[in-house]
């Protein structure tokens, strides 16, 4: 009925299926790129192919770096730098 607490169990091993990787911001590291509305090159990594600011838990940016990423970027379409739309090819 009950099981005595001497007896030595195996520790049972678990799978690890998810080996979780911790990635870094891309634009806090040394020698990354300003950012800048001038720089359309780099912001139009962060757009998608519909023209939408790529959010930050799939471009793995920081919040401070995404914050002003999407100010420059809103600033670069006011300018007519970056199309509103997307991308067209």
């Amino acid at each position: 009925m009950f099981r005595s607490k001497t007896k030595d169990r195996k520790p049972v091993k678990k799978k690890q299926f998810f080996i979780k990787k911790i990635k870094s911001c891309p634009l806090s590291a040394k020698g990354a790129p300003e950012i800048d509305y001038k720089n359309v090159r780099l912001l139009e990594k962060y757009i998608s192919e519909k023209g939408k600011i790529i959010p930050s838990r799939i471009s793995f940016v920081s919040s401070d770096k995404q914050r002003k990423l999407s100010k420059e970027i809103k600033k670069a379409r006011t300018l007519a730098l970056i199309s509103h739309v997307g991308k067209y090819r």
